[in-house]
């Protein structure tokens, strides 16, 4: 089982500690490789995985009802705890509600269970999107734009990716290729863009780091269990649901906080150190799960 493990969480945090020694040397900007990666390959990689790998069914409802429910959940234990200890709720509710389920889920997802789970994956990632963008602006003060959403790439390509699992289309022979060849660009770009982006740091913010960072597993994973107890979702998406608790904040809760200037040196830290905790929780979550 160690060997399994290893196999798994090895090529993933490899590739992330190879980009941030990269980044720690040579301080670099992938903010135009992260905007293609975000409307390009992302979405091409979703499509594909609608419409070429997917043949839909229940488990696709019960994994967007499952994140959901992890998401808000999660969202409601953090505003408790925030409360409790008297912090700033702006800057700890959200890393503890939307975690890093593209740059770390998806390769994590399609290594400890095959192909074949990626669509779920998928499902997961794009359903913990849209809350970003709807409950989590909302959170940070901002207004939910309709207009924002039917731009999303991402939601655009779950769209027309649903639509052409329920019709049964496929892309043409000559085209499907391509599309394939730039989804499997996205994943290892997530995982260098993760490195990089983490090796900015934020000095003299540890403390706040450490509480969030962990804040966001564990409240994950507080309601990812009874959740799967309860419901019983078929495999693989039992498991899924509970690596998806045990994620570490997503980037995007940093690059949030800095546009709308919210102690993003203290959501950095969270970030930073939410992925150095991950070192740890997501051994011991794939150790439970497979």
């Amino acid at each position: 089982m160690l060997i399994r493990i290893l196999e798994i969480t090895v090529p993933v945090f490899g590739i992330i500690a190879l980009a941030y020694a990269y980044g720690r040397k040579r301080p670099t900007d992938l903010r135009d490789a992260n905007r293609l990666n975000i409307t390009i390959f992302t979405p091409a990689l979703i499509f594909h995985a609608l419409t070429e790998r997917s043949q839909g069914g229940d488990d696709f409802l019960l994994a967007a009802i499952g994140a959901t429910v992890i998401v808000l959940g999660s969202g409601l234990l953090a505003w408790a705890w925030v409360r409790l200890t008297k912090r700033d709720p702006a800057v700890y509710i959200g890393p503890a509600m939307f975690n890093n389920c593209g740059n770390l889920g998806l390769p994590l997802a399609i290594l400890a269970f095959g192909e074949d789970a990626l669509p779920l994956a998928v499902v997961l990632l794009v359903t913990e999107n849209l809350l970003q963008f709807t409950v989590g602006l909302w959170l940070l003060g901002d207004s939910i734009h309709i207009k924002r959403l039917a731009t999303n790439p991402m939601l655009v390509a779950t769209f027309a990716g649903v639509l052409g699992m329920v019709m049964d289309w496929h892309a043409p022979a000559m085209i499907e290729p391509g599309i394939r060849m730039l989804g499997e660009i996205s994943i290892p770009l997530m995982l260098v863009a993760l490195g990089v982006r983490l090796a900015d740091g934020a000095p003299g913010q540890w403390a706040a780091g450490f509480w969030g960072g962990l804040l966001c597993p564990l409240t994950g994973l507080i309601v990812a269990v009874p959740w799967v107890l309860i419901t019983q979702p078929a495999p693989p998406l039992a498991a899924l649901l509970l690596v998806f608790g045990a994620l570490p904040p997503a980037v995007l809760n940093y690059m949030l906080a800095e546009q709308f200037e919210i102690a993003p040196q203290q959501v950095a830290a969270i970030v930073a150190v939410g992925h150095v905790i991950a070192l740890a929780v997501i051994p011991l979550t794939l150790y439970w799960v497979l």
